[in-house]
């Protein structure tokens, strides 16, 4: 029968198939004689054995075709076959076509009793095109306790689904019990896939054990690592002992040993590390890290794999907060390049972020640092019910240098706003606005997340040359709120005559201290030090800025795994969260 097994002593029991990492060499084991008949191909695939490995000739095979052009197209218009053979998927007999885009296969058609083939049964072709297969791995049986060896029974292929916006992977076994067969198609996948270039083979992997329930260690070692051992990647994972851990390695690690760098954590995390990688750009570069005014880029891609309570950065690439789906996106190769800003103060670097709250946003992350003995749910609550009883605006003057045609936000103030700025000519010329103001954000990426389906500022894409300025300018408590509320739903949240949205190049926030709070205010909300330093929310990551800090954005400057939110498939509801 085809396909069959050989058959084993009872007394000893057979364990279930495994996956060899390596090929063993043809002919070490002994072959099944109906394997042999089985693994007979056609000429043109003996033929695209040869090119795509180091197949020998088996004896018996026609000549073989030592230079045919590969990857071309057959005189039928459709594409040049490099393998061609009989394998048993599932209970059926099937003909498996290899080309240099897909793997397709069909079973094979009976025949009757006349012995012509009975054209009259349907005849179901599938596929899997080669860009979303990820691993293949010769499939053996093993007994009990048998680590090595075993009886070769085909060869698995590992492929990439892709459900809505999420990636899952899946397995497809192709059964034959011929070595020479197996192997031949073994190495030649694995020379088509080792032919992408952005899969990564080597990466520095940093852990946060802190993170969201002190989970990323679980996730990691359940989820993320089974993946890239499947995927044959080679990880060197650091479990990080303290803040700003990363940082320190980062600096003085050698980097060209890697092809990217994967954090499992929060949001903070994943800043620490992108400021990393950015500032180790700059020494490598010779460049002052105390003052930037053209940074050069990351040398390595970023992975983000979710692990923390918000993950902002990781809903925004992949549309969901799922690590299955971005441990996919870092197999792949899907790298998508992402504007970064750099936030100064008059004579000093700061750091590198993807977005920033000055106000009620970085009042509120500062209160809840000061309670991280309380589980990060009840912390954020109570941070932001905490901030919303004691609410002040804070006086400040803004400056900044608007894109032009960049006026957005709703209807109601674009008048307001063209008569702001009607008195400017054509040229782009700086903006300064003096006022109090509940809070400003300055975003250079949607900052999707699951508090915020359609993200914190849902008209700034991942890399399109601009900031989001948003600023609240003071109100009443209950109309904040109704604001704030607006982020969890579909309508649009910056549709009040106190909101603001501009598109910028550049922005300065420049705080006017006050006098008169009292003593909880300082400990608690306004946190104004001696020094004038004042908070900042930095990607979820608390800071402490100048009385002045200037924010630009740098084009692409850096590289992170994942996709475009305009390649998801529900553009209006970009986040869908576990």
């Amino acid at each position: 029968m085809l396909g069959a097994e050989t058959p084993f002593p009872r007394p000893r029991r057979e364990a279930w198939p495994e996956l060899a990492e390596d090929p063993s060499p043809p002919g070490s084991g002994a072959e099944d004689s109906a394997g042999q008949g089985i693994a007979a191909t056609a000429s043109s695939s003996s033929s695209g054995a040869q090119r795509c490995g180091e197949g020998e000739e088996r004896r018996g095979a026609p000549p073989l075709d030592r230079d045919p052009p590969r990857g071309g197209e057959a005189a039928g218009g459709e594409e040049e076959p490099l393998l061609r053979g009989i394998f048993q998927i599932g209970k059926r007999s099937c003909d498996v076509v290899l080309s240099a885009r897909q793997l397709r296969w069909s079973p094979i058609q009976p025949e009757s009793r006349g012995g012509h083939s009975n054209m009259n049964i349907p005849c179901k072709e599938e596929s899997v095109e080669i860009k979303d297969i990820f691993s293949v791995k010769l499939k053996r049986r093993r007994f009990a306790g048998q680590k090595k060896g075993g009886v070769l029974l085909g060869i698995t292929v590992f492929v990439c689904l892709k459900k809505e916006n999420k990636l899952k992977d899946s397995a497809v076994n192709f059964n034959n019990l011929s070595e020479d067969h197996c192997h031949s198609w073994f190495r030649c996948l694995k020379e088509i896939l080792n032919g992408f270039p952005n899969r990564p083979k080597s990466l520095k992997v940093f852990v946060n054990p802190n993170s969201h329930k002190k989970e990323a260690t679980h996730v990691y070692y359940e989820q993320v690592a089974p993946l890239f051992k499947l995927a044959d990647i080679k990880t060197d994972v650091t479990v990080t002992e303290y803040e700003g851990h990363a940082l320190s390695l980062l600096k003085e690690c050698e980097l060209h040993a890697y092809d990217g760098v994967v954090c499992i954590g929060g949001d903070g995390s994943t800043s620490e590390i992108a400021h990393g990688l950015l500032l180790r750009a700059q020494m490598d570069a010779g460049r002052d890290t105390d003052y930037i005014l053209s940074p050069v880029r990351a040398p390595l891609p970023l992975g983000i794999i979710p692990a923390g309570s918000t993950n902002v950065l990781a809903h925004t690439l992949h549309g969901i907060n799922h690590a299955v789906t971005a441990t996919l996106h870092i197999i792949m190769g899907h790298i998508q390049p992402v504007d970064i800003c750099t936030f100064s103060s008059p004579s000093k670097l700061l750091r590198f972020g993807f977005s920033a709250m000055f106000g009620f946003g970085a009042r509120t992350l500062a209160l809840a640092e000061k309670h991280r003995w309380m589980p990060s749910n009840q912390r954020r609550d109570f941070a932001v019910i905490k901030t919303l009883a004691s609410l002040k605006p804070e006086e400040c003057e803004l400056s900044f240098l608007p894109l032009k045609n960049s006026l957005q936000g709703s209807q109601e103030n674009v008048t307001m706003k063209k008569e702001r700025l009607k008195k400017f000519d054509s040229k782009v010329q700086w903006h300064t606005i003096q006022d109090h103001f509940l809070n400003v954000s300055i975003m250079a990426i949607p900052c999707l997340c699951s508090m915020a389906p359609r993200g914190l500022a849902p008209n700034t894409r991942l890399n399109n040359g601009s900031m989001a300025l948003i600023v609240v300018r003071n109100t009443s408590r209950a109309e904040f709120i109704k604001h704030l509320k607006r982020y969890a739903s579909v309508k649009n949240q910056f549709n009040f005559p106190f909101v603001e949205t501009y598109a910028v190049q550049e922005v300065k926030v420049q705080p006017r201290a006050k006098i008169g709070y009292d003593t909880e205010e300082n400990v608690y909300l306004h946190a104004t030090s001696a020094e004038g330093n004042y908070p900042w929310n930095i990607d979820g990551d608390l800071m402490e800025g100048a009385s002045e800090v200037h924010v630009r954005v740098h084009p692409q400057l850096i590289n992170l795994y994942g996709v475009s939110i305009d390649e998801l498939d529900d553009s209006k509801a970009m986040c869908s969260c576990l």
